[in-house]
């Protein structure tokens, strides 16, 4: 239902958008071709307003669909960041848009690994963060990243 319907005032529309809905109530999946398709019924990312919710990536190529379970934590690392890094550009935006993460880790004796690949995709304003150590992630990989982007 749109927003204006309910008889809500500009100030409580432009209100309701700080928070990240459009005026007009809209909320949209997007999709990047080059990130790995939705293994459930969930979409890539979801944007509501000026603010984009990315789903959990796990280490999957998307050329190839294959699941990179057994390689290092780095390179899982790097391939979950990629994958989050083509489904903000399918919106417009890049990492520098990215105002939260929530790793989920299977192991964080592996916690700087991880830290040192994750530094190199952000600038000088990093996300806030949530790290966790999770006893199992889908298909037993060691490593998922969930984002919150924000497009000024």
């Amino acid at each position: 239902m749109k927003l204006k319907k309910l008889g809500l005032t500009t100030a409580m529309m432009a209100a309701l958008a700080s928070f990240g809905a459009h005026a007009d109530g809209e909320i949209r999946a997007v999709a990047s071709p080059d990130a790995p398709k939705a293994i459930g019924p969930y979409s890539q990312a979801v944007r509501a307003g000026s603010v984009l919710y990315l789903a959990g990536q796990i280490p999957i190529d998307p050329k190839t669909g294959e699941l990179m379970k057994d390689a290092s934590i780095e390179e899982q690392t790097r391939l979950v960041l990629d994958n989050l890094k083509a489904v903000l550009a399918a919106d417009g935006m890049t990492m520098a848009n990215v105002v939260s993460t929530s790793v989920f880790m299977k192991n964080l004796d592996e916690f700087t690994k991880m830290n040192e690949v994750y530094a190199t995709y952000f600038g000088a304003v990093p996300p806030a963060r949530a790290t966790v150590q999770v006893a199992r992630l889908p298909r037993d990989v060691s490593i998922e990243i969930s984002a919150i982007a924000v497009k000024p």
